[in-house]
């Protein structure tokens, strides 16, 4: 049998310009075991730059494995973002220009080209419209591959299991996921030039339960909506109705992914996924303000038109979308967790969804605890989608 080489790839000397589902646990603070925690959905639009490109290696290192050159690059409209509700502000991610970001992608067994270790040393900025954060030790990205691009299938998730909770818990990534490694790690204040100032950090990434984690997707369309929203819960043995918005220049709202039949092997039809959502408002009976958020750990899968349709330009519209969603609900004192997806249909008149309205039908579902206390149960929500950017790409500098 040949020994394989990532020569007979035939890779383009281009770079890869996939988007990217992430997430990262952050600590607020100066003090990384008090501090108040969040898990942070994100995604956004990612540029590596790799060999065959001028300047990247491909060799064989001295055990008989074939590896090549990799790096993140920094851009203005490369990057990933999401909201923040401990900050109510969006968080961004960038490559920090000063310092190399950096990898490789290797063959596990020589002469073999998959599975392949994927390493990344990442240095990050991270900016809110009041922060700009750098750190200081390089976070080694790490995960096993099984294509280039290593493109996650559609509506899967990024784990062998459902972990539940914020809290410190052992990780298992599927493959075609890749993890911070070198965590937890703390973010410092920046200068202009992305140099760290004092001793005193502002945030840390932790190290669970979702460390630095993300995954390539390659949608047909991206939507990121700003979204207006009722949700009605049971609390108590009461029936409280919550108004909630999310604004999609902030990462709030709503982001939704279309897979047409040629980016997926389920067949013919378009498959959709609710990839992040955002959606803020005030909720006394769960004490202030509350955040709907969608499950990282578990994706919500949906469709859109008929389900026969080849590509994503036979979709005849109007055309039914519907999801089964998969959400959070965090609150001013912990996070609650649905028990089970509750179904979101609607009519989408064309792509540009705005005033397309997605209701929930069906069973609710049941908030609980890390412990499995139902604390809340979700029994209605209604969602109108409002102004919206759709495209190929969901640049982060919009």
């Amino acid at each position: 049998m040949a020994r394989e080489t990532y020569e007979s790839l035939n890779l383009a000397p281009k770079p890869i310009r996939p988007h990217i589902l992430a997430a990262a646990t952050i600590v607020y603070g100066d003090d990384y075991y008090n501090g108040k925690r969040e898990t942070i959905n994100l995604s956004g639009f990612v540029q590596m730059n790799k060999w065959p490109m001028p300047g990247f290696e491909h060799r064989v290192d001295e055990r008989g494995r074939a590896v090549f050159d990799t790096e993140l690059i920094s851009a203005p409209e490369v990057g990933i973002k999401g909201f923040s509700y401990e900050l109510n502000d969006r968080i961004q991610i960038l490559s920090n220009p000063l310092l190399p970001n950096t990898g490789h992608v290797r063959q596990i067994s020589p002469g073999k080209n998959f599975p392949a270790e994927f390493h990344i040393q990442r240095f990050g900025i991270l900016e809110t419209s009041t922060l700009r954060l750098v750190h200081r030790n390089v976070i080694d990205i790490y995960g096993v591959v099984d294509a280039i691009p290593p493109f996650k299938k559609p509506l899967t998730g990024g784990y062998l299991g459902v972990p539940r909770g914020d809290q410190p818990i052992e990780l298992v990534q599927a493959p075609n996921v890749v993890r911070g490694t070198t965590l937890p790690e703390a973010w410092y204040p920046s200068t202009d030039d992305n140099e760290s100032i004092g001793i005193t950090p502002t945030v840390f990434f932790a190290d669970s339960p979702a460390a630095c984690m993300s995954m390539l997707v390659d949608p047909s369309m991206i939507i990121q909506t700003s979204t207006e929203a009722t949700l009605t819960l049971e609390v108590g043995g009461r029936t409280v109705r919550v108004d909630l918005s999310g604004n999609h220049g902030l990462a709030a709202g709503l982001e939704i992914l279309l897979f047409g039949p040629e980016k997926h092997d389920e067949g013919v039809g378009v498959l959709a996924q609710l990839a992040r959502v955002a959606l803020v408002g005030e909720c006394p009976e769960l004490g202030g303000r509350i955040m709907l958020r969608a499950s990282w750990p578990k994706p919500s899968g949906g469709s859109l038109g008929e389900g026969t349709e080849d590509a994503l330009s036979r979709v005849r519209f109007p055309a039914e979308l519907h999801f089964d969603a998969e959400f959070d609900l965090v609150t001013p004192s912990e996070v609650l967790y649905s028990t089970n997806p509750v179904h979101l249909s609607g009519s989408l008149r064309d792509l540009d969804p705005q005033g397309t309205n997605l209701a929930l039908s069906g069973q609710g579902a049941p908030l609980v605890t890390t412990g499995d206390v139902e604390k809340a149960r979700i029994t209605g929500l209604s969602l109108v989608m409002r102004e919206s950017i759709v495209g190929e790409h969901a640049a982060v500098n919009v």
